[in-house]
């Protein structure tokens, strides 16, 4: 890969988008901006992230390592600030490297074993943030926010931009207490579908309007840039203010529902969401806290096309301000040098299966993620591949594109000359992790060209889903006779998948 100059790197990501709702390949969804960057690069069709959780996934795309060689492997534990970073390396080889929205490598309450400035009451101190200027897990600039719409963990550097702005009653849109913390004397109640807060000061005109100045003070100084603009939408609370909460009319769009006896066949979790009160008990151990998505999925189909017409209107509301950063790295004239790379954290149920928002079910709808590639004269423009890729390539991608060395600790795969049509594709399939609970929730996903395997830890049941022959993932095949030696090979194929990503902290040097 010849390069004149080192290139720009621009990445920006959603959070929790399913992988469907782009509109150049769903007319439902009015995407116009991420259509053109499709157009201008790759879209690519099998992307996985490595765990259908936050945490876990953002860690990996900072560290290149899987949630289980990395450490931050559920919601509420943190990245340990030991690993080398993405950031960091980049940073080392002459890159200004910028955070702008959502980061979450660290939980939301602070122990003295596990500090983390993402938790409270630090999150709402903004005498903090205003003097805060350290790099945060090798970034050299971050400007931050935590909550998700209405959420109280609002704060940070998004709140203090807002006063800023002039909304200095800013806490009134947003909810006041969350366990032990009460911000204010009045009570807000979470809001639902249409968001209080003028779309002017919404968080997705904050993080287009830092963005775009940074990559203006990159270009004045002549320096490449990495920039990771980082979006809160669409993961719910289902909310967006006005207009965009209006786009869509409900009765107009799909609304997923479960096939009658899908889950005749699987695990007993799958099954216990379709009940009214399910008795997740035996599942809960000691040190595991929440386990996200154990409860009733039932929903009535009315309410539930409320919600997608909402999240439909996040999500478009969020490409109006991704198109304003493509229009400012057009305007500054770097487009030319600058690897864009879009993607989401994982995936999402809106219905699909009877199930919402996510959990221990790796079906696509939650495992597979939107992801367009853009790099003029490098990726050819308009195209698309069914290669498989999965988010802890990222760092490693990134690294090698720029020319800068890959720490052994990263176990991701370069695909930069995948992409850039120079060699076959990188992977053969791909590992998902989810670990919410010490034994009992904890699973694995092989998947490659055809075939889908999850295993759960210390249990006989599992998933084998032929995607070639039953794209919907109605009918699994675990315990089909037919299919022992299937499962058999694919077993097989997930202990080699685990023992080809282990690290190689050093080279052999010597033979003793």
């Amino acid at each position: 890969m010849k390069l004149a100059r080192r290139p720009n790197i621009l990445f920006i990501t959603s959070d929790q988008q399913h992988w469907n709702t782009i509109g150049l390949d769903n007319p439902e969804v009015k995407t116009p901006n991420l259509d053109r960057l499709a157009q201008r690069g790759c879209l690519f069709e099998r992307a996985y992230c490595p765990n259908p959780t936050c945490t876990p996934t953002r860690a990996s795309i900072i560290t290149g390592m899987y949630p289980s060689q990395h450490g931050a492997y559920s919601l509420g534990t943190k990245l340990d600030e030991k690993h080398p970073t993405l950031g960091q390396a980049l940073s080392e080889n002459g890159y200004k490297t910028s955070l702008v929205g959502k980061a979450h490598f660290q939980q939301l309450i602070s122990t003295p074993e596990y500090p983390s400035i993402e938790s409270y009451p630090i999150l709402r101190d903004l005498d903090y943030w205003k003097k805060y200027d350290e790099t945060f897990y090798g970034f050299d600039h971050v400007e931050l926010a935590r909550n998700h719409a209405d959420e109280c963990h609002v704060g940070q550097h998004y709140a203090l931009w807002m006063e800023e702005k002039g909304l200095t009653d800013w806490a009134k849109h947003f909810q006041n207490a969350w366990g032990d913390y009460k911000f204010t004397d009045f009570d807000t109640s979470p809001q639902y579908l249409k968001w209080s807060i003028p779309e002017e000061y919404h968080y997705n005109a904050w993080i287009a309007e830092r963005t775009n100045a940074l990559m203006e003070e990159s270009a004045r100084q002549d320096e490449p840039f990495f920039l990771w603009a980082s979006f809160f939408d669409p993961h719910p609370p289902y909310i967006v203010p006005a207009p965009w909460d209006g786009l869509y009319d409900p009765a107009e769009v799909t609304v997923p529902q479960a096939t009658p006896g899908e889950h005749d066949k699987n695990p007993e979790h799958f099954r216990k969401t379709q009940e009214e009160n399910p008795d997740f008990s035996d599942w809960k151990e000691e040190g595991g806290n929440a386990m996200h998505g154990c409860s009733s999925h039932l929903q009535d189909k009315e309410s539930l096309a409320k919600e997608i017409a909402v999240y439909y209107g996040m999500i478009s509301c969020m490409d109006k301000y991704i198109g304003q950063i493509l229009d400012k790295l057009d305007a500054l004239g770097l487009a030319d040098n600058t690897l864009i790379v879009f993607t989401s954290d994982h995936g999402h149920f809106y219905g699909h299966h009877g199930l919402n928002a996510k959990g221990p079910f790796h079906y696509e709808d939650l495992v597979k993620v939107p992801f367009i590639a853009s790099w003029p004269g490098q990726i050819e423009a308009g195209s698309r591949s069914a290669a498989i890729q999965s988010l802890v390539d990222l760092a490693p991608t990134f690294l090698a594109a720029t020319g800068t060395a890959i720490p052994r600790s990263m176990t991701g795969l370069d695909q930069s000359k995948s992409w850039t049509g120079q060699q076959a594709p990188a992977r053969t399939h791909a590992v998902v992790e989810n670990r919410h609970q010490p034994t009992t929730l904890h699973l694995k996903t092989y998947v490659d060209a055809r075939y889908k395997l999850t295993t759960y830890y210390n249990r006989e049941y599992g998933e084998l889903f032929d995607l070639q022959a039953d794209p919907g993932e109605l009918n699994n095949l675990w315990d089909s006779p037919d299919h022992k030696e299937l499962k058999a090979a694919l077993v097989l194929k997930l202990l080699h998948a685990e023992m080809g990503k282990e690290p190689l902290p050093m080279p052999r040097v010597s033979m003793a």
